[in-house]
């Protein structure tokens, strides 16, 4: 909605506040100054301008002191009338409301105002949410990035990074270590060492649908649960969880398994179904590459799980809380172990990643990032019998040819 300048606070009883979630950076860009240069100083001029993030818009937006200093006196709770600020200029008003940074009570950009309710409704710590909103990717492909940098081999990081920081710390002199027994290795020690991120899928071998089934019900499905009544229920599953509360979303791109046409489903963990979902108007392939941001390796699974957390179902009880956030984002720490497991237990070969592109990978889906966003990707299917693509695996468990 385009608003035109002095027409947003035309009437005498409009009121405004500022939106739920701000934040202002003083952010600092170079010019070349040829007059400076001339006049003897070093030619580059430094100009510094105010960024505004706000986890309701799409992105952030630049504003000019005059909006800055407007922004300070709105309160993010109380409204004000629009004679309490005749002090400022009409254009400076109708141009915070537009961008969304101010938000009025009638009339104005109603898709911001709305948007704005959405977040206070949720229950977000401010810095979480902007973290959340600033972290998301849309179009990126990290692979074709990290190969130009130059930083796609072990030599490679060494040569532009320099010297990394010791892979273990120590903390004292080491003839003071108190060195424990090592134990002779059983059946899940040996799980544990086979276990490594797969970047060879076997893109001509299908999954079997009751390979499918068990991993979803090892790593997603609710094992039992426990009801207060019909509309508190606490899930217990293979993999901990905040609170309890279990607010991961497993939705599923399939592209080979047996029995099984190809595209979008959500997991149902109590009932250990699959929902099918509308088509993402592409092939999954296609959506499976863009959704792990050009990492083709990983985009050759048969079937790949974006881990959405459902905000609301954590913040429901931790409301406004400064460890909510790093409490979902665990959450999908712990599935993603759990799947790593299960899938090597099966003989499957399995990965996760979180340079993914949310955006694309949200539109696809249907999701509201504010109120289920996604966190990470991971899949499973069989590996390929060759490495074509480098795997970390030094002790030689998966490759025995690398040992």
């Amino acid at each position: 909605m385009v608003i035109l300048p002095g027409r947003a606070f035309k009437g005498s009883g409009m009121r405004v506040r500022r939106c739920a979630i701000l934040y202002l950076e003083p952010r600092e860009r170079v010019e070349f100054d040829l007059h400076g240069l001339l006049a003897g100083s070093s030619g580059a001029a430094r100009i510094v301008e105010w960024i505004a993030h706000a986890p309701h818009l799409a992105r952030p937006v630049a504003i000019d002191e005059a909006a800055r200093d407007c922004l300070g006196c709105l309160s993010a709770e109380e409204w004000t009338t629009r004679e309490a600020l005749a002090a400022w200029p009409a254009d400076v008003l109708d141009r915070l409301v537009e961008q969304g940074l101010a938000v009025a009570d009638e009339g104005g950009a109603t898709e911001h105002a709305a948007r704005d309710v959405q977040g206070r409704d949720g229950h977000w710590w401010g810095p979480a949410a902007l973290v959340h909103a600033a972290g998301r990717w849309s179009g990126e492909d990290a692979a074709a990035a990290t190969e130009a940098a130059g930083l796609s081999t072990a030599v490679g990081l060494r040569e532009r990074l320099g010297v990394p920081p010791p892979a273990a710390l120590t903390r004292c002199d080491p003839a003071d270590r108190i060195a424990l027994a090592r134990a002779e290795a059983d059946g899940f020690d040996e799980l544990l060492q086979r276990r490594a991120t797969c970047r060879n899928f076997d893109s001509d071998r299908p999954l079997s649908q009751a390979l499918l089934a068990r991993m979803m019900e090892r790593v997603f499905a609710a094992q039992a649960q426990w009801r207060m009544d019909d509309e508190t229920v606490f899930l217990k599953k293979g993999a901990p969880s905040g609170g309890g509360l279990h607010p991961t979303e497993a939705y599923l791109i399939l592209q080979q398994v047996e029995g099984l046409a190809a595209g979008l489903y959500h997991y149902h963990p109590v009932e250990h179904a699959l929902e099918p979902l509308p088509g993402a108007g592409m092939a999954m392939r296609e959506l499976a590459l863009q959704a792990v941001a050009g990492q083709h390796w990983f985009a050759d699974a048969p079937v790949l799980v974006v881990m959405a957390a459902r905000f609301a179902r954590c913040f429901w009880k931790y409301r406004q809380h400064p460890k909510a956030y790093r409490a979902v984002t665990m959450d999908a720490g712990h599935l993603s172990q759990t799947l790593y497991l299960a899938a090597t237990d099966l003989g499957l070969g399995a990965f996760v990643t979180c340079a993914i592109n949310e955006v694309d990978i949200e539109r696809a889906l249907g999701l509201d990032p504010l109120e289920e966003g996604v966190m990470a990707v991971c899949g499973f299917g069989w590996r390929a019998g060759e490495m074509r693509n480098a795997e970390f695996d030094p002790a030689g468990r998966v490759w025995p040819a690398a040992r």
